[in-house]
């Protein structure tokens, strides 16, 4: 068995009023790039997931959560070649601010339906029928 160093990211499943989950393209000259995904990124020594996802979202979208709001979902425990990746994935409804990706990256909202027409990251794969659960739920009234 190869020893990788274990890399520890966060995504959220940002799910709108119509019940749609955000996908962001990764882009070119990325590892993975053309490959769609849930956003989020690594979690910094000082920080929890939830405020390095509070922390990404501002970063590569422009919006603000309140961690508060992060529901967990699922985590993904996936080796790839150079790195054994550990993923909590978080729901999260309420955001504020103009969705703008500032990285590069376009963006897709699925239905639950439609996720397995966009080409994931072998890690991503497996999360599809907790999502679907998960955008399943009636949002929680305000």
């Amino acid at each position: 068995m190869t020893e990788r160093p274990t890399v520890l990211v966060v995504a959220a499943a940002l799910v709108d009023s119509a019940g749609r989950v955000l996908l962001a393209r990764r882009p070119p000259g990325k590892a993975m790039a053309g490959l769609w995904e849930f956003p989020g990124g690594k979690v910094e020594p000082s920080e929890s997931p939830e405020h390095a996802l509070a922390r990404e979202l501002r970063e590569e979208l422009s919006i603000e959560i309140n961690p508060a709001d992060l529901e967990p979902i699922i985590f993904a425990s996936h080796a790839y070649d150079a790195f054994h990746l550990l993923m909590p994935v978080f729901g999260c409804r309420r955001w504020s601010g103009a969705l703008t990706p500032r990285e590069g990256q376009e963006i897709a909202w699925s239905t639950a339906a439609q996720l397995t027409d966009y080409a994931m990251p072998p890690a991503d794969v497996p999360l599809i029928p907790a999502l679907r659960a998960y955008m399943a739920k009636a949002a929680p009234s305000t």
